[in-house]
């Protein structure tokens, strides 16, 4: 069973170790989360989780609403929308479901909120079997876009996409 629990300074080491990871940063190669400040805020446009599997931390979740976010990281976006970040942290854990049940809490989180319309995400482009992984969970490509020197593909899971998908 899977829970997320909100992220705070004690998770400083973790989080860095977790950044350090090959896997981790074959998918995020130039981001600096800039933990040491990021993790003592708490802006009512973010939450920042960590994913426990029994009493073991395997995954972070970020979700933002990306019109609200101070960084304007996704550019001019319409209001009532999330984005999300996720990573499993260590490479032991991939491939065994983590990340969709992951992505399933974060999904069901983001749309609690009735006034949300739509949930964005942005893997590098060349991450294939993320896009297979999004597109499973019922996004849809939107475009190709650079952000800084990430060279990613948008997706979007509607509201209404999202009731019509049946993840097992």
């Amino acid at each position: 069973m899977i829970n997320l629990r909100p992220a705070t300074f004690d998770d400083l080491e973790l989080l860095r170790h977790w950044d350090e990871q090959p896997h981790v940063i074959a998918s995020d190669p130039n981001d600096d989360w800039g933990w040491e400040v990021e993790l003592k805020r708490t802006p009512d446009w973010r939450e920042q989780l960590i994913a426990i599997e029994g009493d073991r931390p395997i995954g972070f979740i970020q979700i933002i609403d990306p019109a609200r976010e101070d960084s304007h990281y996704w550019g001019d976006v319409t209001a009532n929308l999330r984005a999300i970040d996720i990573w499993i942290g260590e490479e032991t854990d991939l491939g065994k479901g983590y990340g969709t049940k992951m992505m399933q809490m974060a999904i069901d989180q983001c749309f609690a909120d009735s006034a949300v319309t739509a949930i964005l995400i942005d893997p590098l482009a060349n991450n294939t079997r993320a896009h297979r992984f999004y597109e499973r969970l019922g996004f849809n490509f939107v475009e190709q876009r650079w952000f800084g020197d990430d060279d990613c593909f948008v997706y979007q899971l509607s509201r209404a996409d999202w009731k019509n998908v049946k993840v097992g």
